[in-house]
C-alpha cells in the first residue's frame, strides 16, 4: 500500500456547486493605467487568440493572461489575451510601424 499524498488546493475562488473553474486574478498598476489580470492555465485555454503585444497567435492549450481595464470601461469588449512575457514587456516595447519595402529606415 502506498502512502497517501496531501494535495494543496488550487489558487483562486472555490468552484461552485455547478462546477466552476479555478483561476488566479489580480489588479496591476502601470503607467498605462490599472488593469485586471487573470491567469489562464493551458488546460483551460480552448480557443486560439491573437496576442496584441507580438501579434502572434496563442494556440489552444497554451497558458496565457486575459487583461482588461480595472475601471470597467467597455466590459468584455476590452478583454485581451496576452502571452505573459509580452504583457510584462509592454512598457518597453515601441509601436510596430509598418513600412513599405523601399521606405527609408531612419
Amino acid at each position: 500500500m502506498s502512502p497517501r499524498k496531501n494535495r494543496r488546493p488550487a489558487p483562486g475562488p472555490k468552484p461552485e456547486a455547478g462546477g466552476g473553474s479555478y483561476w488566479d486574478q489580480s489588479t496591476e498598476e502601470g503607467a498605462d493605467g490599472d488593469w485586471i489580470v487573470r491567469t489562464i492555465a493551458g488546460a483551460n485555454a480552448v480557443k486560439a487568440y491573437r496576442c496584441p503585444g507580438c501579434d502572434q497567435e496563442i494556440p489552444p492549450g497554451v497558458g496565457h493572461l486575459v487583461v482588461w481595464p480595472a475601471d470597467g470601461r467597455g466590459g468584455a469588449d476590452d478583454r485581451r489575451h496576452w502571452h505573459r512575457p509580452c504583457w510584462n514587456a509592454r512598457g518597453r516595447r515601441t509601436p510596430r510601424i509598418q513600412r513599405s519595402r523601399n521606405a527609408p529606415r531612419y
